[in-house]
């Protein structure tokens, strides 16, 4: 469906509140990680609140598509959305990390309603999301799925086996993210292991490719829409994004990888975002 300028509006508000909700919940842990959560707010918003269907309330709900986060060290963010849509009360947030806790430093699908799957382990997700495609089409459903994947996690031997069977089942209900925000743990992509040619590499897989800006919503779903048409092929969405986005200080700086804000440092990204929350306000 097309995006109204009236929602995308609403989007990229919701994505400053989520942002906000980051950040406190992990100044509050004390740990995780913070720069990638944050590259990939724009996507999973633009999924839960615009693209797909699923039902908060029924998170069990037969004819619902799917999401699984494969890059599940980004685990605050899903945990944001999925609270402030109602899975479960926004009182949790503030458990993240705890002993306990239904919400985990990664996924777990035996706690948190509305997690398809346990993730974590990186390498893992696209042969997940693509079980789930393939179940789908066996059982004749038009569920769609959904699957975020780590760059530096594509340097993981089994997403391309994951990749070549997708494309060799024609799984055509299967649309895949690449987080593209260029840096992993120890440094730049482009030094470690480089993925690149990254387009021509899903290509030769028989994957149709789009690449996009991924903190442009409207991109976002414009690709979105255009991989529900694609037929007997999986679609890659090559999403450039930048870490730690929206924080002045802590855009593109690799430390912040597995960081979190200091007291002092959440405070000052806090004001930032509401500055800029202030500035759309009067746009």
């Amino acid at each position: 469906m097309a995006i109204t300028e009236k929602k995308l509006k609403e989007l990229e508000k919701k994505c400053n509140q989520i942002r906000c909700e980051v950040l406190k919940m992990l100044n509050r842990a004390r740990s995780g990680h913070i720069g990638g959560s944050l590259s990939c707010i724009e996507l999973i918003v633009a999924l839960y609140y615009h693209l797909m269907r699923h039902h908060p309330k029924d998170p069990d709900w037969p004819g619902r598509d799917r999401f699984h986060l494969s890059k599940g060290h980004a685990a605050p963010t899903w945990y944001a959305v999925l609270a402030d849509l109602g899975y479960f009360s926004k009182e949790e947030l503030k458990s993240l990390r705890s002993l306990g806790s239904i919400l985990q430093g990664h996924p777990d699908m035996t706690r948190t309603p509305g997690v398809e799957m346990t993730s974590g382990s990186l390498g893992q997700g696209l042969s997940v999301a693509m079980g789930m495609a393939l179940a789908a089409k066996l059982d004749r459903k038009d569920s769609r799925i959904y699957v975020l994947l780590g760059d530096g996690e594509i340097q993981e031997g089994q997403i391309w086996e994951a990749a070549m069977s997708a494309g060799h089942y024609k799984l055509d209900n299967l649309s895949a993210f690449v987080d593209y925000n260029k840096l992993q743990i120890d440094g730049k992509l482009a030094e470690i292991i480089d993925i690149e040619p990254l387009k021509d590499k899903w290509r030769s897989f028989n994957w149709e490719v789009f690449e996009i800006d991924g903190h442009d919503i409207r991109a976002i779903v414009s690709a979105c829409e255009k991989a529900k048409k694609v037929k007997g092929r999986p679609t890659m969405i090559i999403a450039h994004t930048v870490k730690g986005k929206g924080i002045s200080f802590m855009e593109d700086v690799v430390d912040y990888h597995g960081v979190v804000p200091t007291d002092e440092e959440c405070a000052c990204a806090l004001e930032e975002l509401k500055d800029k929350k202030d500035k759309k306000d009067k746009d």
